[in-house]
C-alpha cells in the first residue's frame, strides 16, 4: 500500500514562562508532523541555566542530570516508536494522535469515520429513511477519497483542512460512477458537501474539532428549472385509457399527487385516518412532511376524492392499511417513463414532477396565493416555494387580458 509523505520531528525545550519560584522550568516535548506542532508535557523540570537549548538536553555530569537525560532519550524513543508503529499499521497520523497514544488517552482523538458513525446513531430516528440513505451515500464517497487519495481508511479530525474540502469537491467532479450511468452534476456534488458540512458542524459543537475547515468554503448551486406538466399534458394523462393495471395504478397515484402536492413518501404513508373533515366541512389531508416533520393540511379537490374512491376497496391497499396500493419509488418512476411514452409526453416523468405540477399548473397558475401553496406543500420558508413559482405563459396571457379589459372599460 502506498504511504503519503509525512514529515516528522521531536525535540525538547523549556517552557520558561512557567518557571517556578525556585527557578525551575518544565520540560516539554515538541512533536512536529507535517509542519504542525504538538506539545507533550513530560512532567519533569530543570533550572534554566542547566539546560542546553541547542541539544535539547540538560547540561552537566551530576547523577541527577545523567538520569534526566536518560529519561529524555527514553521518552524520545517512545515517541519515535509510536510514530513508526502508526506508520506500519496505516492509522491516521498527526501530533495530537501521537500525544494521545503516548499519554494513554488515544480515545480522545476522534476520527472522521467515528464522527460519521456517531452522526448516524444520533440521527437514525430523527431523519427520514431517504435522507439517511443520502448520508450513507455521502459517507461512502468520503471513505473512497480517504482510500484513493490519502491511502488510509480513516483520518483524525484535527487533520481536516480547507484543502481537504477542496480535494473532496474536485474528487466528486472527477468521479466516474460504476453503478449508474450519469456522473455527478454540480448540484449533486454540493448536496454531498452540504451533508459533510453538517457532520463537521456536529464535531465542532461536540468540541471534537477546534477549527471548522468549512469556514472559508462557499457552496454554489446552479439554478435549475423545475419541470412540471402543463394543462394539456395533465388532461392527456387523465384521459388516457390503460389496459395494463400496474400502469393505471401508477398513473392514478401520480395524478393524486398532482392534485394534493404530496411527495412519494407522504403518499406511501397516507392512511385513511389522515383523511379528515376540515373547517369547511369538506375532506382534507392532515399529515406531516417526512422531510421536515412539518404539519400539512390540504383541502381535497374533487379529482383527488374521485381517485381515493377508486381504491377504497383495493385488497392491496387494505392489506397495507393505506389509501393507495403503493409500490417502491424506483418502480413507480420506471412505470412513469412507460406512461409518458404512451401519453405522448416528452418530459422525463418522475413522481416528484407531480409535486411541481401541483405547485405551478394546479395552484399558482390558477391564482392560489403563494402563501397558501407554501402551507399546503409543507415548506418551512416561503423562499422554498418561490423555486416552484414558475408562472406559465397562459397565466400571464389571462392576467394581461383581464388588465386590457379593465383598462378598456375605464376609457
Amino acid at each position: 500500500m502506498k504511504t503519503a509523505t509525512i514529515t516528522f520531528g521531536v525535540l525538547f525545550y523549556l517552557k520558561k514562562q512557567k518557571t517556578s519560584t525556585q527557578g525551575k522550568a518544565p520540560i516539554c516535548a515538541r512533536v512536529t508532523v507535517n509542519g504542525k506542532r504538538t506539545e507533550i508535557s513530560i512532567k519533569r523540570s530543570v533550572n534554566a541555566n542547566e539546560w542546553d537549548e541547542r541539544k535539547g538536553m540538560a547540561k552537566g555530569s551530576r547523577k541527577e542530570t545523567i538520569e534526566l537525560n536518560m529519561f529524555l532519550n527514553q521518552f524520545k524513543a517512545k515517541i519515535i516508536n509510536t510514530y513508526q508503529q502508526m506508520v506500519l499499521t496505516d492509522v491516521p497520523i498527526d501530533g495530537p494522535a501521537i500525544r494521545d497514544k503516548i499519554l494513554g488517552t488515544n480515545h480522545l482523538a476522534p476520527t472522521l469515520v467515528s464522527l460519521m458513525e456517531y452522526h448516524n446513531e444520533q440521527q437514525l430516528h430523527k431523519l427520514a429513511p431517504g435522507t439517511m440513505k443520502n448520508y450513507h451515500t455521502t459517507q461512502r464517497y468520503v471513505k473512497k477519497i480517504l482510500m484513493e487519495k490519502l491511502y488510509r481508511d480513516d483520518v483524525v479530525l484535527s487533520q481536516l483542512t480547507y484543502k481537504f474540502i477542496l480535494d473532496f469537491e474536485r474528487y466528486l467532479f472527477n468521479y466516474v460512477p460504476k453503478d449508474h450511468q450519469k456522473p455527478l452534476n454540480n448540484n449533486g456534488i454540493m448536496k454531498h458537501i452540504e451533508r459533510l458540512r453538517k457532520m463537521i458542524n456536529m464535531a465542532v459543537k461536540l468540541d471534537w474539532l477546534t477549527k471548522d475547515p468549512f469556514a472559508s468554503f462557499k457552496k454554489h448551486f446552479d439554478k435549475v428549472e423545475r419541470e412540471s406538466l402543463n394543462n394539456q399534458e395533465l388532461v392527456a394523462l387523465t384521459n388516457k385509457e390503460f389496459s395494463i393495471e400496474r400502469l393505471r395504478n401508477v398513473r392514478d397515484m401520480f395524478l393524486f399527487s398532482c392534485y394534493t402536492g404530496l411527495a412519494y413518501i407522504e403518499l406511501a404513508e397516507l392512511t385513511p385516518n389522515k383523511i379528515v373533515t376540515g373547517i369547511d366541512g369538506g375532506l382534507w389531508i392532515s399529515t406531516s412532511r417526512a422531510k421536515t416533520d412539518t404539519g400539512v393540511r390540504v383541502p381535497l379537490l374533487p379529482q383527488a376524492i374521485e381517485l381515493i374512491d377508486i381504491y377504497r376497496d383495493d385488497p392491496r391497499a387494505l392489506n397495507n392499511s393505506t389509501v393507495f396500493p403503493v409500490i417502491s419509488n424506483q418502480r413507480m418512476n420506471g412505470y412513469l417513463k412507460e406512461i409518458a411514452d404512451l401519453c405522448g409526453i416528452t418530459k422525463t416523468l418522475t413522481f416528484h414532477i407531480a409535486r411541481h405540477t401541483f405547485a405551478t399548473t394546479v395552484t399558482l397558475s390558477n391564482g392560489v396565493p403563494i402563501e397558501s401553496v407554501s402551507k399546503m406543500l409543507g415548506h418551512t420558508s416561503i423562499r422554498t416555494t418561490q423555486i416552484y413559482a414558475k408562472v406559465v405563459e397562459s397565466k400571464l396571457s389571462e392576467d394581461m387580458g383581464r388588465l386590457c379589459a379593465r383598462l378598456g372599460n375605464d376609457l
